[in-house]
């Protein structure tokens, strides 16, 4: 498969050694990225370099996942800040050269490789998840590490990354942004350009960084406050007295017109109001009073 032995410095894991080139990677790999199986690696070392810098300062680097390993390149730069690195890679391949590439460190016990489907393998414990995501499952592979509670920082396509971090009132501003700050603080923290990778994607990346925070409300049904939000959200150019009555059959109601009076006997003007106008805390309000009057 590689046509060069790894650098043995590297290998044995000598930190103060320069990092491993992201275009020598690749060579060595005899890979080039398919854009139709979701493969663009990021090869930009100014990038590369920055991305584990983003980790809140108190982060635990005792153990961080990686989904998405390709080559290694960001895997080489987490071995360098952190104690041990766990990469899931579902491609045969890519699993095999990262076991050669980095033998040194398996050999140590700082590198673990699992090859599969980050969607469907057992994740391991871990402290801190960095990750360049790939983008064609960028929803399912958050809200499987969001309920982790652990500080993450993700490789998004920007226009994601920029919806999950929305604000209340703005265009951008939907269920992924109630749906992740209901589990973390999200911010854009750097927009990549798509020359950062090889092959450029058709549109420009965002990494992410979000910190595991407590919503400041109370939720006695997941699940159900998420499908109501999804609901809502489905009639966002509508009225919330609308939405509730329009979409029982997406959020599982069974009266809606019972919690439509119940928010208006709270506060008739928030039915006047429109899902994107609506802050966290508001939907978990108005959860909390179709769960005790509409299912």
């Amino acid at each position: 498969m590689t046509d060069q032995t790894p650098d043995t410095e590297t290998t044995a894991g000598d930190r103060a050694a320069p990092p491993r080139d992201p275009d020598d990677l690749l060579r060595r790999a005899g890979v080039r990225g398919d854009p139709d199986r979701d493969q663009h690696f990021l090869v930009d070392d100014r990038v590369l370099d920055r991305v584990p810098t983003y980790l809140p300062a108190d982060a635990d680097t005792t153990h961080f996942l990686e989904i998405g390993g390709g080559t290694g390149a960001l895997t080489d730069r987490l071995l360098r800040v952190g104690e041990q690195v766990t990469v899931v890679e579902r491609d045969a391949a890519l699993a095999a050269f990262l076991r050669e590439e980095f033998a040194g460190e398996i050999a140590a016990d700082r590198l673990h490789v699992i090859e599969g489907d980050a969607l469907a393998v057992d994740l391991p414990e871990f402290t801190a998840c960095v990750s360049n995501l790939p983008y064609g499952i960028s929803s399912e592979i958050a809200f499987r590490l969001l309920p982790r509670k652990r500080p993450q920082v993700l490789m998004f396509q920007r226009e994601f990354g920029e919806r999950m971090a929305a604000e209340p009132g703005s265009d951008d501003y939907g269920r992924l942004s109630v749906s992740a700050q209901h589990y973390a603080d999200v911010e854009v923290v750097e927009v990549v350009p798509p020359t950062a990778f090889e092959p450029a994607p058709a549109v420009e990346s965002a990494i992410v960084r979000l910190r595991p925070a407590e919503p400041t409300y109370e939720v006695d049904d997941e699940s159900f406050f998420f499908d109501f939000v999804k609901a809502l959200f489905t009639q966002r150019r509508k009225t919330i007295r609308n939405g509730i009555r329009n979409t029982a059959h997406i959020s599982g109601l069974s009266d809606p017109e019972a919690v439509v009076a119940a928010v208006e006997a709270e506060d008739e003007e928030l039915l006047r109001r429109r899902a994107g106008s609506l802050s966290p805390e508001q939907f978990a309000e108005l959860t909390a009073l179709a769960d005790e009057h509409g299912r």
